[in-house]
């Protein structure tokens, strides 16, 4: 269940390349939010990671890159109710996937017009396995490189906390600290243009998030987030465990959404799709 919008390689082929991979990730994504509850017993599309064999590694050391395992695109299969607002903001954003999808032509998905994805869509990493993410550390931060869009965000690692006040970016505004071998993350001031999935969920500029990072072993990485945002919604959504792989010989690529490129796949792909969601 991937939006067309949210596939943009460097060229038309490319593009139509990727949607056929996205084609096959819907029949593994399990759930709209807002529509769906998790079956009774049942985690969702989260991965069980069990340690293999011990390899030497420093858990206090994230840096690689990561691939996630977990074909869930959301946060969880069971977020909480949408507050009045929520509902209405909600209501108003028309994906290309889930059972609310439109045809793409009629679509206002923000990246059919190359807006950035935003923190927590990036770190869905949209499909699975397709646009995996690196991390670096430095001394005074550590830096999260996002191959679509070719982005990233920086995290805060001397001490300072959140500003008071500060300009609204799609990334926020983020420091992280060690609890043990977690590395704890407070992101704030997020861009309220981008939505959380392409589902079409909002969130308001209000929103917070907290992301809990821990590397089981060496070739695993664990991610769990809880997301609070009391305009959008009536309780803190907390996501079900994301599992990331270390991919040791994969490179960052080129994957900017060029908007001539973008112009060019809406009018060949999304504009004359008419009725059909492909």
């Amino acid at each position: 269940m991937q939006t067309i919008g949210a596939v943009k390689p460097a060229s038309i082929v490319r593009s139509l390349s990727a949607i056929a991979i996205a084609t096959l990730t819907a029949g593994l994504t399990a759930a709209t939010p807002g529509h769906a509850q998790a079956p009774a017993g049942r985690r969702g599309g989260g991965a069980e990671a069990r340690p293999a064999v011990s390899v030497p590694h420093d858990p206090r050391d994230l840096s690689g890159v990561w691939t996630r395992t977990s074909p869930l695109l959301t946060l969880s299969q069971t977020p909480p109710p949408f507050t009045p607002l929520g509902k209405k903001l909600f209501d108003a954003n028309k994906p290309s996937y889930g059972p609310r999808a439109v045809p793409p032509a009629v679509g206002n998905d923000p990246t059919g017009t190359c807006d950035p994805l935003g923190l927590v869509r990036n770190l869905l990493l949209e499909l699975v396995a397709v646009y995996p993410m690196e991390i670096v550390q430095t001394r005074d931060r550590v830096f999260q490189f996002f191959e679509w869009g070719h982005s990233y965000r920086q995290v805060w690692t001397d001490g300072r906390p959140l500003p008071k006040d500060a300009d609204l970016t799609f990334n926020g505004i983020s420091t992280g600290r060690w609890e043990g071998d977690t590395f704890v993350v407070t992101s704030g001031f997020f861009d309220d243009r981008s939505w959380l999935d392409h589902f079409g969920t909002p969130h308001s500029p209000e929103m917070t998030l907290e992301e809990r990072y821990r590397r089981l072993d060496r070739d695993t990485l664990e991610l769990n987030m809880t997301l609070t945002d009391p305009k959008i919604f009536t309780a803190p959504w907390v996501s079900e465990r994301k599992i990331m792989k270390l991919a040791p010989r994969r490179e960052i690529a080129e994957q900017f959404c060029v908007p001539s490129q973008e112009a060019e796949f809406n009018r060949i792909v999304r504009d004359p799709a008419g009725g059909v969601v492909r």
